[in-house]
């Protein structure tokens, strides 16, 4: 066994917009734990096809190596005791599952890293990211580039047939630039932000 494996766990969460250099910064941090000599493991999820199946891929050209799992109890089974740092990629996409799965790897001493959008297409929460931000270690908090004014831009504009999508539309949509621009908070545009349904799902008023 590894004298790493005697270190503390922790979670590092990288998350932001699209475009904003998420997997860019996963696949530093996964490759300087791989020049460190540390056991790594990458995962994708498999709704991730827009390039290959089997990689991580950066909007810089960067990529790694990655293994693609449709659940988080994929990842659990495909976990190698040996393994010291575990990259997982587009959390949002995975079950609250996911959440339970990490706190255990990092009670095993491993480092978890996940990268993933903290809001969706409609300026929502996204996915199980608000409870990962809150239990990790180390949050980065990425921008993009706003492609309409070139200002800092927290949220992610989805396009269909150039216009604005509904936030009646479904809310998982892989894509990118055909899809999806990178906005200022003035330049985004939602018909509706379904911010209190979001609240009263997740947080029922007491009667």
């Amino acid at each position: 066994m590894s004298v790493h494996n005697s270190c503390v766990g922790r979670l590092e969460v990288i998350c932001g917009p699209m475009f904003s250099g998420k997997s860019e910064e996963l696949i530093r941090r996964m490759r300087r734990a791989q020049i460190a000599k540390l056991q790594t493991q990458l995962f994708k999820h498999c709704l991730d096809n827009r390039k290959t199946i089997d990689k991580v891929h950066a909007h810089n050209g960067a990529s790694l190596a990655a293994i693609p799992v449709d659940s988080a109890e994929m990842i659990e089974q495909l976990i190698i005791s040996e393994t010291e740092v575990v990259g997982i990629d587009e959390a949002q996409w995975f079950s609250p599952n996911l959440v339970l799965i990490i706190d255990k790897l990092v009670s095993a001493h491993k480092r978890v890293i996940v990268t993933g959008l903290d809001l969706d297409f409609r300026g929502i929460p996204f996915g199980c990211m608000p409870v990962l931000m809150a239990l990790a270690d180390e949050v980065v908090k990425l921008k993009s580039v706003c492609m309409q004014t070139g200002k800092e831009a927290p949220c992610s504009q989805r396009l269909v047939n150039g216009a604005p999508a509904k936030h009646t539309d479904p809310v998982v949509l892989v894509g990118a630039e055909e899809c999806y621009e990178a906005r200022a908070r003035d330049c985004y545009e939602i018909d509706r932000k379904p911010l209190s349904e979001y609240l009263e799902q997740h947080f029922p008023s007491e009667t």
